[in-house]
C-alpha cells in the first residue's frame, strides 16, 4: 500500500492522517489501525518511520506548529502594525481559521496542543515536555511583543513575564471555551480582552 519511492509522502501522510482523527475523536481513541488505514498505508510502513503511537504524536505537534507559525505568528510578524494591534490581528487569525474549519468540519477544533495537553500531558512526559516547548514559544511571543510596546510606550510599567503567561492561559481558556461551546462566535467575542491583560509589576522589582 505504501509507495516507497515517495517515503517522505508517506510520512506526511500518516501525520496528516493522525492530527485528523486526533482532532475529530480524541488521543486516545485514535490507534495505529484507524491511521494506516486513513492515510492508506500498511502498519509496516507506519512503523518504519515511527516506533510507536508516542512518536508519531511528537510530530504530530511539531506539524501543527509548524503550520501555526508560518500561517498566524510569521503572517502577524510580516505586518506592518504596532505590538498590541499585531495580537489582535493574531486574535482575528484565529477566529477565522476556527470558524473556517467549523464550517468544513462541523465543529470547533480548538487549540491542538490545549486539547492534547488536557489529555495526555499527566500521563506522557515526553509528550507533555513537547507541548511545554511549544507553550513556551508562544508565551516568548507575548513577553517580546510587550517588551515592544512598552519601549513605546503603549503599555506601563507591568510584570513583562506574568503578564505573557496570563494573556497565554487566557487564549487557551477561549480556545477551550469555544471547542466546548462549539461556536466560533466565543473567540471573536472573548479573545480581544487578551491584548487588555495586566500584571503590575511587584514593588521594588527590576524591570525585564
Amino acid at each position: 500500500m505504501c509507495d516507497m519511492n515517495a517515503p517522505e509522502d508517506t510520512r506526511i501522510r500518516i501525520i496528516l492522517a493522525a492530527r485528523d482523527l486526533m482532532a475529530r475523536r480524541s488521543y486516545a481513541e485514535t490507534g495505529v489501525a484507524g491511521i494506516c488505514e486513513t492515510a492508506g498505508v500498511g502498519k509496516s510502513s507506519f512503523y518504519h518511520f515511527f516506533p510507536g503511537k508516542r512518536e508519531l504524536t511528537l510530530a504530530v505537534l511539531d506539524s501543527h506548529y509548524a503550520d501555526f507559525k508560518a500561517g498566524m505568528l510569521d503572517q502577524v510578524a510580516s505586518e506592518s502594525l504596532a505590538p498590541l494591534a499585531r495580537l489582535k490581528r493574531l486574535g482575528e487569525l484565529l477566529y477565522q481559521f476556527q470558524k473556517s474549519t467549523a464550517q468544513e468540519a462541523g465543529s470547533v477544533p480548538g487549540c491542538p496542543f490545549g486539547s492534547m495537553a488536557a489529555e495526555v500531558s499527566t500521563m506522557d512526559e515526553r509528550i507533555r515536555e513537547s507541548l511545554m516547548s511549544i507553550f513556551r514559544r508562544i508565551e516568548a511571543m507575548f513577553r517580546e511583543t510587550l517588551k515592544e510596546a512598552r519601549s513605546l510606550g503603549q503599555v506601563d510599567d507591568i510584570d513583562i513575564d506574568a503578564t505573557a503567561r496570563a494573556m497565554l492561559a487566557y487564549m487557551e481558556g477561549v480556545m477551550l471555551l469555544a471547542k466546548n461551546s462549539n461556536d466560533p462566535e466565543v473567540i471573536r467575542e472573548l479573545l480581544p480582552v487578551m491584548t487588555e491583560i495586566r500584571v503590575p509589576a511587584k514593588p521594588g522589582r527590576s524591570k525585564k
